[in-house]
């Protein structure tokens, strides 16, 4: 007689809550998954632990059709996948700013639910907890309805069901590429090759590339990160950023630009559909050294030139002006900025001086400290979290057709995407940058991977997790998946407010006003996350 093995415990959790691998299951809190009804073309997500009462060998999940009456969802649209325990390291809990070198042993250790795997078959351990995560994309065209459906989990020696249901509204989410919410978070490609072995530019790296930088297209992505120079921020990451730009300084002083790499990482990343803006990184990089090709023996040199000095416009002036023309032979001219982070103004001067004495209509972004003396001149303009913009300046800069948002990075504790945060941080991000007027957000890591990703995000530098939001092969991270779900709910409240606008529903967008005056660093700081997110999706559901 086959041995057939006890059903294992299940239960569904938050999208934003994590339980230790070691913790008891009795005291995981359970709350129903899908708990709000769906848009359709929305992606909705839940999750789940699962405690096996024994080792479970050769587990597989996948999620049945999603039936409403003669309406279905087909499994094709849904996905079941194991979160995978990824090593990170607490906060400092000193200090709000979280900056600073992080020596071994320096910060407690731990081990943290995150990565979302792409494995079709695993062993469950006896005892440990393993969480899982399931989505479903609804489809545009689906009818509204109460769906029903069930994970179906398998294992050597057994199955389990588990039936859940999903509400879909009578609401369609545009496609994400045409998402108002300007979403930028920096793309490492040097990172892929390396992690891959594989040449830097060949195809295959290319195709190594394609599904991690689709997830960032599906999430909404509006910008590239092209680098224009090498190691515009010095080799701070694991895998430093080169140039995609090669300038050779001929013999008789003239120059050549070869915008092969360039052009071949743009027009990859347009076909993954994030096609909206080309951000060039950098005029001002963090060491003021500027690579070039000696055209006489082939050797890579360098210039150091400070900002505002003779021999700093001689280097990037003919530059400008030539890349300027290739950009408009390239049809890009118009989406491309010459884009720098976190640099004084007294730098910021110099730079927008030799731009514009060269090409006075190169678009220009800033990352950094609010400057009123170049507000005017910033195309695209982003301010730290706990910074404000000036009483009216958003507005007019919206009306200009400019871009205006914020950001967080190590300087904050919270909200934040580190390991150690509450996945609901993410979420409450995008709610913030509704709440504040601003058009979206910035991270400057994307996927800037440490030499093991998938084993250990801990970094020489930073808190983990603050170098990447996403895994090699396309895997999501159960951060990046609450970025997603806020960016979707603002989506929502966008167009619901512009309805309600029209209609002059005063008593509605001052419900609204209500739900967004939650989210701020105050509230934050005292409640967490969770309970304002809870109530703007509460309010969504009226």
């Amino acid at each position: 007689m086959a041995c057939v093995s006890a059903a294992p415990d299940f239960v569904w959790v938050g999208t934003g809550d994590r339980y230790a691998k070691d913790g008891k299951f009795e005291n995981i809190k359970e709350k129903a998954p899908f708990g709000v009804p769906a848009w359709r073309g929305e992606k909705i997500s839940a999750q789940a632990y699962i405690r096996s009462h024994e080792h479970l060998r050769r587990v597989s999940m996948e999620v049945s059709d999603l039936v409403c009456g003669t309406s279905v969802i087909p499994c094709e649209a849904a996905s079941a996948s194991f979160v995978e325990y990824v090593m990170g390291d607490v906060l400092d809990s000193t200090s709000y700013s979280q900056c600073g070198v992080r020596a071994p042993g320096q910060y407690d250790s731990l081990s943290v639910a995150d990565m979302i795997d792409n494995a079709d078959v695993k062993d469950i351990v006896q005892g440990e907890l393993q969480p899982v995560w399931i989505s479903v994309r609804v489809p545009s065209d689906a009818v509204p309805g109460v769906y029903s459906g069930n994970l179906k989990i398998k294992y050597a020696g057994g199955k389990l069901s588990v039936p859940f249901t999903v509400e879909v509204c009578d609401r369609t989410l545009p496609a994400p590429s045409d998402w108002k919410f300007h979403l930028d978070l920096w793309q490492n490609p040097y990172s892929v090759a390396r992690y891959h072995g594989v040449e830097l530019w060949s195809q295959e790296h290319f195709d190594l590339m394609r599904p991690v930088m689709k997830l960032l297209a599906d999430a909404g992505q509006k910008s590239v990160t092209a680098t224009i120079l090498d190691r515009p921020w010095n080799g701070q990451t694991y895998d430093a950023f080169g140039p995609m730009v090669t300038k050779t300084k001929n013999a008789d002083g003239s120059w050549t630009y070869d915008y092969t790499v360039f052009d071949r990482w743009v027009e990859f990343m347009e076909s993954v559909g994030i096609d909206r803006q080309i951000n060039c990184y950098s005029l001002i990089p963090w060491a003021l050294r500027f690579d070039y090709i000696d055209g006489e023996t082939g050797e890579k040199a360098y210039v150091e030139a400070a900002p505002g000095s003779v021999a700093y416009k001689a280097y990037w002036a003919p530059f400008i002006s030539d890349f300027a023309g290739h950009l408009r032979d390239k049809g890009w001219f118009g989406k491309t900025m010459i884009a720098m982070d976190e640099r004084p103004l007294e730098a910021m001067t110099a730079a927008l001086d030799v731009i514009r004495s060269v090409e006075p209509e190169f678009k220009v972004s800033l990352a950094g400290n609010y400057h009123e003396e170049i507000e005017k001149e910033l195309y695209d303009l982003c301010i730290p979290f706990r910074a404000s913009y000036p009483d009216g300046v958003i507005g007019r800069r919206r009306s200009e057709g400019k871009v205006t948002t914020y950001y967080t990075c190590c300087a904050e504790a919270y909200p934040n995407t580190f390991m150690a945060s509450s996945p609901y941080e993410a979420a409450w991000i995008p709610w913030r940058a509704i709440a504040a007027d601003c058009d979206g957000y910035l991270r400057w890591a994307y996927n800037s991977w440490t030499e093991d990703p998938v084993r250990d995000a801990r970094f020489r530098t930073w808190a983990a997790g603050d170098c990447y939001m996403v895994y090699p092969d396309g895997r999501s991270s159960i951060r990046m998946e609450n970025l997603i779900d806020g960016i979707q709910d603002v989506e929502k409240i966008r167009i619901l407010a512009e309805e309600w606008r029209a209609a002059g529903d005063e008593a509605k967008l001052k419900e609204l006003e209500d739900v967004l005056s939650r989210f701020t660093y105050e509230e934050l700081r005292d409640n967490g996350a969770e309970p304002a997110i809870a109530a703007a999706k509460a309010f969504l559901c009226r």
